[in-house]
């Protein structure tokens, strides 16, 4: 049996208390297919390998969450934003759950789902990490995309490649059906925040990573430097003392190991980078909060298990397996 990593955690009260939330949301982007994968990345036995090979006490309420009944009958685009009301209703309601795993000291896990989950995600964590520890957390965002477009920014509307931004506090919003419910305690520093793996970044965020001084690493970074340093550099940057919410994006990973996936870039990492990226992250026992998502099983039907694995390994690598 392969046990999670030696030491005491410095955020959570047991290493081995897990809160799994699934989130069978797609309506950040316009592909379907999305919203299945946490019921693919289950149905491969996940909560098993969770329970069984990692010893953790899995926290689940049974349910592959849709939020069918969230979903507005009028979702008109709003700040050149596509289906504002539905996205933000959803991730208001992921934030809250997220929210009570992380009050209570689990380590939350949450499966995807496209990226706009994030929003939801990631606000609860550092809500729930003010509020019991008073401390901001750090996000590791390991992606082809920095989704941090503002809507005036974003080419699509798509608002899967917008969430850094509301997180960040750069998009802002007074309407509450439209992410007016985001609050400062919700919110995230861009000090904290560390990009992995990038390599299809639009023009308005080369412009906002500049201005905003955010610390990224592409893959030309990870090509001079190797996997190995840039992990040494993204978590130095972060610190020892900050807790960490580890955000995966699965088109992070080269489409020969995750085809399957709504916008595969070439040129990304391989699986043991991905894996050895989450590792690394288990390594700190600074880790929080875990989400993997875009995975999308119905896009390459011969790629879709491969994927699904692929996801699993890197839930499992920062979830504390190792290779011995």
């Amino acid at each position: 049996m392969t046990l999670p990593p030696t030491g005491e955690s410095k955020f959570l009260p047991s290493r081995n208390e897990l809160g799994l939330v699934a989130v069978g949301f797609s309506g950040g982007q316009t592909k379907a297919g999305v919203d299945a994968a946490p019921t693919a990345l289950l149905e491969a036995g996940l909560i098993h390998q969770l329970q069984n090979d990692l010893n953790y006490n899995v926290t689940f309420d049974g349910q592959v969450h849709t939020y069918a009944d969230l979903i507005p009958a009028s979702d008109p685009p709003h700040r050149n934003m596509l289906r504002p009301k539905s996205v933000s209703a959803v991730t208001r309601a992921v934030s809250s759950q997220v929210y009570t795993h992380a009050a209570a000291g689990r380590l939350v896990l949450t499966l995807g789902g496209d990226h706009s989950i994030a929003i939801g995600t990631i606000s609860g964590t550092a809500r729930a990490v003010r509020e019991r520890l008073g401390q901001e957390i750090a996000v590791v965002w390991v992606d082809a995309h920095a989704d941090i477009n503002t809507p005036e920014t974003s080419e699509s509307g798509n608002i899967h490649g917008m969430p850094v931004s509301f997180l960040t506090g750069m998009t802002r919003s007074e309407d509450e059906e439209r992410f007016g419910w985001l609050g400062e305690e919700h919110l995230i520093s861009a000090r904290k925040l560390v990009y992995i793996a990038l390599r299809d970044i639009d023009r308005g965020e080369k412009e906002i990573l500049r201005r905003e001084g955010i610390k990224a690493f592409s893959m030309h970074d990870i090509d001079r430097h190797g996997i190995g340093k840039i992990m040494d550099m993204a978590l130095g940057w972060i610190g020892s003392d900050t807790p960490i919410h580890l955000s995966f994006d699965v088109d992070a990973l080269d489409p020969m190991w995750a085809p399957s996936t709504g916008t595969p870039v070439r040129g990304g990492l391989t699986l043991r980078e991905g894996d050895f990226i989450a590792e690394c992250v288990a390594e700190t026992g600074n880790l929080i909060a875990l989400d993997l998502v875009e995975v999308n099983p119905s896009l390459e039907v011969t790629g879709a298990q491969e994927t699904v694995r692929a996801g699993c390994s890197i839930i499992r690598c920062a979830l504390g397996d190792t290779l011995l």
